[in-house]
């Protein structure tokens, strides 16, 4: 045994760049993180909700009275999930339904943010935009924001209200019994008397009476309730300043409502301006003053800043400031920005941003290329952040080579300064998602589908004996079975079912398939054929170690490799120079972990740094383990760990190697 022991000391981070010869940090890892400079396992995750109907477009999560909600956006629609605030179990999802404004669309990407509307409905808030702009961040195409109270499951569109107010045939004039401040030049007006593509010119009090001047003459006298929209519609997103809502879109257009109230759009601290030549695509809010409303904007090609800063030149009053902070950057994808205490981070083109008052470029030795070199272009606005608070890190999803959808995440560090990834591990699978606030655990939204549900019967043979109100049961197929309910029948013969209970399949039903009736009902000799959608898993993060998905526990494999060894001791690849030439030879490895459930140890490495790796068997060992014993050498030696089993974990300490002078004969090779 060697008289002398190493301690594998390595620095922290996945070093993909450059070669794995060059490399001082690990050159290979899985669904590993660094804490304190050491590698440790990332958190299991379980599986939420296993009904979302389509692939998470956009996430947001909110506490309210108790209740924690999850509202997931997708192509043809925007979902709730309920949940409490300490744990991941609840109810939905419950389906929004659209007063109007919204279109189905396989673009459809979500923007959303609540907000309190205290001189308008006076209610908490969902605000959402359905972007059509998954396919191009560039799209033109406008879109009406929606919005409805948190803890309902209604939207309407952003800038529509009702008010009473008196015409008279043959006028263009409107009056109100009261001062209404939303009704102002540009609004469209509809109702009885009311000539198609009417809009309000003016608004002014005269003769102490709130009067509005139309485009058109009205074709009715007397009092009615009028429909007042500012249609709004843009193109980028939404975000609130508090207390007022901006949104933003086509040529640097940012536009805001009057404070706290989402229906009035035309006060004077009500403001619409294009700030830039390019589309606005991202807001976010700042920290301005004390309790003054600021934010970001990111523009395809600028960051601009937007402060409330009330000015009056002469009898106007300015209330808002744009700062340009930079008209030299860029922006991967609408969804890649992320604030980490006060600072944004943000993906461009061709490098990592940050934000502190300045924009400056977030150093990335160990994996730029490795993410900028592999990413699929074509699916750039996929790509999208998020947030790990607990252990210092912000994740950047993306599709990784002809990928579609996200295959992989690299992660930042803040606390430990460097950067990893998570080796495209199935926890990487994700689309959306949502950070932990007062619900402690991170929601992430699956890519890939989890199965397939019923969502429509075809009577085949209608059988005899049934009733109007019969529950059946679908046989066959492989998972949970589907129950339709009697809705029309011919004799006692089905004619029509609708699904009462979706069912959970995995593959799709397909073919005729039989029924079993229940109780009461005495009905025999139904079969059917489904109708079925597919179906998505939301995952809560960060909780245990394992993935578990209904009852179904299976291990995450997690693993880390070292970079070559002969830099311990002064051998091949040793900073100092010149080292001596001569193989790495382990004859014992001391495990150093915080620990649960068996690992395992492989030696790897090579003769020359292109040469071909040499692999042995894995040696094992569990947390009572006092030591390895192996007799391996190699001229480049590295060390792979790997955790690999149901409730598996680790955080390394202090691992001491014994290492020695292995041969100095030559490779073997050329």
């Amino acid at each position: 045994m060697t008289a002398k022991v190493a301690v594998l000391q390595v620095k922290p981070g996945i070093q993909r760049d450059g070669t794995r010869f060059m490399s001082a940090s690990y050159v290979d890892g899985q669904w590993v993180r660094f804490q304190n400079g050491l590698p440790r396992k990332i958190g299991g995750y379980n599986s939420m909700f296993l009904n979302a109907s389509g692939i998470s477009r956009g996430m947001i999560m909110q506490s309210n009275n108790g209740s924690n909600y999850v509202i997931s956006g997708y192509s043809n629609g925007l979902e709730q999930w309920v949940t409490a605030n300490y744990a991941g179990v609840g109810t939905g999802p419950l389906e929004y339904t659209f007063s109007s404004g919204f279109t189905a669309n396989a673009n459809n990407l979500w923007q959303l943010d609540i907000g309190y509307d205290s001189t308008g409905g006076a209610n908490l808030n969902l605000i959402a935009h359905p972007g059509q702009n998954l396919a191009d961040i560039s799209s033109t195409v406008n879109t009406r924001p929606l919005f409805g109270p948190l803890t309902g499951t209604t939207l309407a569109p952003v800038g529509v209200f009702t008010a009473s107010a008196t015409i008279s045939t043959g006028t263009a004039t409107m009056t109100f019994p009261a001062t209404n401040l939303g009704v102002g030049a540009g609004v469209s007006v509809t109702g009885t008397g009311i000539p198609a593509n009417t809009t309000v010119l003016s608004a002014i009090i005269t003769g102490g009476v709130y009067t509005a001047t139309l485009s058109n003459n009205a074709t009715a006298s007397g009092t009615y309730t009028f429909t007042f929209d500012n249609n709004i519609s843009v193109s980028g997103g939404v975000v609130m300043l508090y207390p007022y809502l901006f949104v933003y879109g086509n040529n640097g257009l940012i536009q805001n409502c009057a404070a706290g109230d989402f229906t009035n759009w035309t006060s004077s601290d009500a403001n619409s301006n294009n700030v830039a030549a390019t589309k606005v695509v991202k807001g976010l809010p700042v920290r301005g003053g004390t309790t003054v409303p600021s934010g970001l904007f990111w523009t395809l090609d600028s960051l601009i800043r937007v402060s409330y800063a009330p000015q009056t030149v002469g009898n106007l009053t300015y209330y808002w400031r744009y700062d340009l902070v930079t008209q030299q950057s860029s922006i991967m994808s609408s969804q890649c920005v992320i604030e980490y205490d006060g600072i944004y981070y943000w993906v461009g083109t061709d490098r990592f941003l940050m934000y502190n008052g300045v924009v400056q470029e977030v150093p990335n030795s160990q994996n730029q290329n490795w993410f900028f070199d592999n990413l699929n272009y074509q699916q750039r606005q996929k790509v999208w952040a998020s947030k790990v608070p607990r252990w210092g890190e912000i994740w950047f999803f993306y599709p990784r080579g002809d990928a579609t959808e996200c295959t992989d995440a690299i992660i930042y560090n803040v606390r430990e300064k460097t950067w990893y990834d998570a080796g495209q591990s199935l926890g990487a699978q994700r689309s959306a998602g949502a950070f932990s606030e007062v619900f402690r655990y991170p929601v992430w939204g699956g890519n890939t589908a989890s199965g397939y549900e019923a969502t429509g019967a075809t009577v085949v043979s209608g059988g005899a004996s049934y009733a109007v109100g019969d529950i059946v049961t679908v046989l066959g197929g492989s998972g949970a079975p589907a129950s339709l309910k009697v809705t029309t029948v011919s004799g006692s013969a089905v004619t029509g079912l609708t699904v009462v209970a979706a069912g959970s399949y995995n593959p799709a039903p397909s073919g005729t398939y039989t029924t079993s009736a229940r109780s009461p009902s005495t009905g025999t000799g139904l079969t059917v054929s489904l109708t079925t959608a597919q179906f998505y898993t939301l995952w809560q993060h960060e909780i245990g170690t394992d993935q578990i998905y209904t009852d179904q526990v299976t291990a995450i494999n997690s693993y880390f490799e070292t970079p070559a060894l002969g830099v311990l001791g002064g051998l091949v690849g040793a900073v100092q120079q010149p080292g001596d030439n001569l193989w790495t030879r382990c004859e014992r490895i001391e495990p150093d972990f915080v620990q649960s459930g068996t690992m395992s140890v492989t030696v790897t490495g090579k003769g020359y740094a292109d040469d071909s790796d040499i692999t042995s068997n894995p040696y094992n060992f569990d947390p009572t383990t006092l030591k390895v014993d192996m007799r391996e050498q190699r001229r480049e030696m590295r060390l792979r760990f790997t955790s690999n089993t149901t409730g598996g974990n680790y955080f390394m300490g202090k691992v001491l190697l014994s290492l020695d002078v292995g041969d100095s004969r030559s490779t073997g090779n050329p």
